[in-house]
């Protein structure tokens, strides 16, 4: 009886935080939190919680939270099919943290674009670049499936017959790891059209490079001095120019931002810390800007 009150208070909690939530944002558009069976985590390979270096992350309060967050903005234009940004966040960090930290939704508001954000919960709050179920095989396609069924079920969307259209892949620090999954194991290859690595190349370079090799997409890699993803970039853009690959690298201060290629392989160096690439000159928003995404009515 005490477990089944202590659970059954738990809820009310996290329902009361994410309503809480959904109205702060109320002004810009519809915010759905929901669980979702296939959402990262939890996920057998952290059933046990997970060690990294002097520091334990128990399943219990890193490894068991379930929420995706989906953005729909203010004057989003309904044509049945519906185009997504998918981000994924780094490490010690939640959706709610994300959301707030990085401006993400002002930034897609202040866009003008014609998309739905998702934002799914990966290890929370803990130093882990783990993606849980959207590594598995089909993982991420399960995925999508759901978002677009919670978006037929929760949402105000007047157009029940909705389809997914085309992905941007998003991340930030650890969440390169998930997305260098998914574009490995594909499923959905033909729809993802757009990666953003935000100081985020730490590893898994020769999937990034498969992508680049297989799809026309823009793949944009915003890099910095000292977060630690200088030397992978440094590779990926010397295996580039040893195969006769067309690239663009640049400055980020020293290129006008709506002048971004919407194709092909697009490094920028920033001067800014790690933790500022995404929002501290609405980096995120210039993306999306630039990006295949129709603007909203």
């Amino acid at each position: 009886m005490k477990l089944l009150l202590f659970l059954t208070a738990g809820s009310l909690v996290l329902a009361a935080s994410a309503e809480d939530l959904s109205q702060t944002y109320a002004g810009s558009g519809e915010l759905i939190l929901a669980p979702f069976v296939s959402a990262p985590f939890p996920h057998p390979q952290r059933a046990e919680g997970h060690q990294y270096k002097d520091q334990f992350y128990s399943a219990s309060e890193h490894y068991a939270d379930n929420t995706v967050a989906l953005f729909i903005p203010k004057g989003f234009n309904e044509t049945g099919v519906i185009d997504l940004v998918v981000h994924f966040h780094g490490w010690r960090n939640n959706v709610a943290g994300v959301l707030k930290h990085y401006q993400l939704i002002e930034q897609l508001t202040a866009s003008g674009r014609n998309a739905v954000l998702v934002v799914p919960q990966g290890p929370k709050d803990a130093a882990d670049s783990f993606g849980g179920k959207l590594e598995d095989p089909d993982g991420f396609k399960r995925f999508m499936a759901e978002v677009a069924a919670t978006l037929r079920q929760k949402s105000g969307l007047q157009r029940k017959d909705l389809t997914l259209g085309k992905i941007v892949l998003s991340g930030h620090s650890g969440g390169y790891q998930v997305i260098a999954s998914i574009l490995h194991h594909g499923g959905l290859t033909e729809q993802v059209q757009e990666v953003w690595l935000f100081d985020a190349l730490y590893a898994q370079t020769d999937k990034f490079l498969a992508w680049t090799e297989r799809r026309q997409g823009r793949l944009i890699d915003i890099y910095t001095e000292h977060g630690g993803t200088r030397e992978e970039t440094d590779r990926l853009m010397a295996i580039l120019k040893q195969r006769g690959t067309q690239f663009l690298a640049v400055r980020e201060s020293e290129i006008n931002m709506g002048d971004l290629p919407s194709k092909g392989a697009i490094f920028l160096y920033s001067e800014l810390p790690h933790d500022d690439v995404i929002d501290k000159h609405q980096t995120f928003r210039d993306f999306l800007k630039t990006s295949f995404l129709g603007e909203r009515r």
